[in-house]
């Protein structure tokens, strides 16, 4: 069939069969769901495969962080553990400093101390107490030198040994091992202290048993002590290690 139209004295031939009605959506979906046989996929269930994937993914960076910091715990652990390298032969590795053993100022410092203790030596009886008390102390100082010689320090221009506190691995019983030494040992007696302050602070007399030491109790927190480090952890963690601002008595100003 055709069409005409006539518009301002000008006629048009529209040919009506070149064109078809669209179909709907759902027509043309369903269709070519079964052309290509594709299964029928709900909105639910892709955002419950994207949720699944997501934990997933959650999971598997909760597992490597918590095996990161196994690993760091674990290379710590064996850090800790090992020895303390003690150098069994120094080497002038520092500029300006020589072996002690191979040092001539060490030699002469050495042979001073030795030839003072021995002048000294001189006006007593050989077994009167003075003397024996001079020989002990001829017998240490010659074991300290001997000892300076083979511990594998450094020494100066002046004789005397320097630590050498650089970082170097070579040298880390010069230093390294003394100063934890020191911090346990300092902290340890805060530590025992601060615990004390804390155990008396119910009594009626508090003040009275800070001036008189209360045996028991210090002993008790003496030996408890020990392990100062994980009880400061566990007051770090519960809040406890530092007092509250408002509990501060501040003097008026």
């Amino acid at each position: 069939m055709a069409m005409t139209m006539a518009m301002a004295g000008v006629s048009t031939y529209v040919p009506t069969g070149l064109a078809k009605p669209l179909r709907s959506p759902s027509t043309s979906k369903s269709t070519l769901s079964s052309t290509f046989n594709l299964p029928h996929c709900k909105s639910r269930t892709v955002c419950s495969a994207s949720e699944g994937g997501q934990e997933e993914k959650n999971k598997n960076k909760k597992s490597n962080a918590f095996a990161n910091i196994s690993t760091a715990l674990a290379l710590a652990a064996v850090m800790s553990a090992a020895p303390v390298a003690v150098p069994s032969e120094a080497h002038a590795d520092v500029s300006g400093l020589t072996p002690c053993k191979d040092s001539k100022a060490f030699a002469k410092r050495e042979k001073q101390s030795l030839k003072k203790l021995e002048n000294s030596l001189k006006p007593y009886a050989p077994d009167s107490a003075p003397a024996l008390a001079i020989k002990a102390s001829i017998e240490k100082t010659k074991k300290r030198f001997d000892n300076y010689g083979k511990a594998g320090l450094l020494c100066g221009t002046d004789g005397l040994p320097h630590l050498v506190v650089d970082g170097d691995q070579a040298h880390w019983g010069e230093f390294i091992l003394p100063g934890v030494g020191f911090l346990y040992i300092a902290g340890w007696i805060g530590w025992v202290g601060r615990s004390y302050l804390i155990a008396v602070r119910p009594e009626k007399k508090p003040t009275q048993k800070e001036i008189i030491i209360d045996v028991p109790i210090a002993s008790r927190v003496l030996w408890r002590g020990i392990i100062w480090p994980l009880h400061a952890l566990n007051a770090v963690r519960s809040g406890t290690l530092v007092e509250d601002d408002a509990n501060i008595t501040v003097s008026p100003r």
